[in-house]
């Protein structure tokens, strides 16, 4: 299964914030930059994370991006099936209809196939994914001028 680009931005930024020093707030405009990411893009992910309860977004000055304490103890399997939804995987409902869709079972076997992934991934924590040695990776790489 392949993720969206929204959803993979969305980890990245999670994680990035998972590692941010005391008081570093990122802006959404250098979270961006750090991750190699359009700032329409960025700012669509900040706005759904925040949604969600997992990204505090402070407005004004000494503003910033906060990963809240949800956001630290989330499991990725939650933050994937909420971000990618439960649509079909595959094209069954298109326009036209695919004309197998009647007697087909690959619509109930791919169903059951993400059924596992998301599963897989609920045992899988922010928190976890940003432990040493990624945490210190994380924070090198990710300096204004050297994107993730």
């Amino acid at each position: 299964m392949r993720l969206t680009a929204f959803t993979d931005v969305s980890l990245r930024l999670v994680m990035r914030l998972a590692v941010a020093g005391e008081g570093e707030l990122l802006t959404t405009r250098t979270a961006a930059g750090m991750l190699a990411v359009p700032y329409t893009h960025m700012a669509k992910a900040v706005a759904r994370l925040s949604e969600m309860g997992l990204v505090e977004a402070r407005r004004g000055r000494g503003g910033g991006l906060l990963l809240t304490d949800r956001g630290r103890r989330v499991s990725v399997g939650e933050i994937v099936r909420e971000l990618e939804g439960d649509g079909d995987l595959a094209g069954c409902e298109d326009d036209p209809p695919c004309p197998l869709r009647a007697a087909c079972r690959l619509r109930a076997a791919l169903r059951e196939a993400r059924g596992a992934f998301y599963s897989s991934l609920d045992a899988v924590t922010v928190e976890s994914l940003v432990a040493q040695p990624t945490h210190d990776v994380l924070t090198l790489l990710s300096g204004p001028d050297k994107p993730l």
